[in-house]
This record gives C-alpha cells, sequence and structure tokens, in this order.
C-alpha cells in the first residue's frame, strides 16, 4: 500500500465531506493487528483485499 493518500477522483473534496483517509486507516489497523491490506486496479475492475491473522 502507498502510504501517501492521493486523491484520484478529483470531484471528490473535504467540501463534501470526505477527508480521503479511508484506505489509509485500513492499512493502519491491518498492520498493527499482523495483518494486510492489498488494492490491486486493472480497467474497469478494483480489488480491495483485508487479511487478519486468527
Amino acid at each position: 500500500m502507498p502510504t501517501a493518500v492521493v486523491r484520484a477522483d478529483q470531484a471528490r473534496s473535504r467540501t463534501t465531506g470526505s477527508a480521503g483517509l479511508g484506505l489509509a486507516v485500513v492499512h493502519a489497523v491491518a498492520t498493527a493487528h499482523g495483518g494486510t491490506a492489498t488494492v490491486t486496479n486493472r480497467t474497469g475492475h478494483t480489488r480491495f483485499c483485508l487479511t487478519l491473522p486468527c
């Protein structure tokens, strides 16, 4: 996961109520608990995978 937070959709902004930190928070929580959070992207298909240990 990249460590920088980038707003890919220019239509979204803080004025619409989003800080754009959702995936950064997911990554931090997953890592803190020994898990992973990954994103893969192909044209027309984005996959988010969160893995946590049992």
